[in-house]
């Protein structure tokens, strides 16, 4: 029984790295070297949710090492973010995530729309403005020329 029981604890504290890390790490770079852009909004929305959990645990460190099987909890719920027959991240992100952008009138460049308007504007000439200098001093150009 100690072996069984050895080897049940070195496969518990494998799955972790490799259901939150390793296969979410081989599956983004797959998905941006595929032409589709489904698999894209999956692992980018799992690697936000991923973000927002990590961070959530380092605020509420103190009060998370009172719930004994929040590993166990945690392990699950990512697991189901990242199995592909789930898609728990897209879903998460789908409805709400994106609910709450909308609902605070946010776009993906970090900008306000309008209350009507629900897509963000597609012009190119929109995409080149900068929305403040901050953003036009992170933002990398790009210069086609230099390669």
């Amino acid at each position: 029984m100690g072996k069984l029981w050895t080897i049940l604890t070195h496969l518990h504290s494998l799955a972790g790295p490799t259901v939150m890390l390793l296969y979410p790490l081989y599956a983004s770079v797959q998905a941006m070297e595929s032409p589709s852009k489904l698999d894209d909004e999956q692992w980018l929305a799992y690697w936000i949710l991923y973000s927002f959990i990590t961070l959530m645990e380092m605020v509420l460190e103190s009060l998370i090492y009172w719930i004994p099987i929040w590993y166990e909890l945690k392990l699950l719920f990512i697991a189901w973010l990242v199995l592909p027959n789930f898609r728990g991240a897209a879903f998460i992100y789908d409805k709400f995530v994106r609910e709450q952008l909308r609902k605070h009138g946010l776009t993906a460049g970090g900008g306000k729309v309008k209350k009507d308007d629900k897509s963000p504007s597609s012009s190119p000439k929109d995409k080149e403005k900068p929305k403040s200098k901050f953003l036009a001093f992170v933002t990398p150009k790009k210069d086609h020329e230099a390669y």
